[in-house]
């Protein structure tokens, strides 16, 4: 079962306090998105306790190890950006995450107010 990353949105809010955010289209997402290689050296380097809180999704069913337990990437490992948050939004609605789809809405309102 796929749930709220409570750490990941502390941190998000936390970035998007700090004004480490891009205000970007949602159509961004994919050129912005870290790639498979980008998350990888970002794990290698940091590790996963730091890799985590750059996913607002924590599937239990995954391994405790293993990178695909994280979903619903928000940001490019330095900062959030507006164009994930809505990819995230339209996902968890679609999904019926209900408390991932609240805490992007929240996430989506502090970027908005930034801009």
């Amino acid at each position: 079962m796929v749930k709220l990353n409570k750490q990941a949105f502390e941190h998000a809010k936390k970035l998007v306090k700090e004004h480490r955010a891009v205000i970007d289209d949602r159509d961004a997402w994919s050129e912005h998105r870290p790639s498979a290689k980008e998350e990888n050296r970002f794990l290698e380097e940091r590790g996963l306790a730091e890799y985590q809180k750059w996913y607002l999704g924590v599937d239990d069913e995954q391994d405790a190890d293993d990178k695909g337990r994280y979903k619903f990437p928000y940001g490019d490992f330095e900062k959030v950006h507006r164009c994930g948050i809505l990819s995230a939004e339209s996902r968890a609605g679609q999904n019926k995450y209900t408390d991932i789809e609240f805490a992007v809405a929240h996430l989506h309102g502090m970027l908005d107010a930034l801009a």
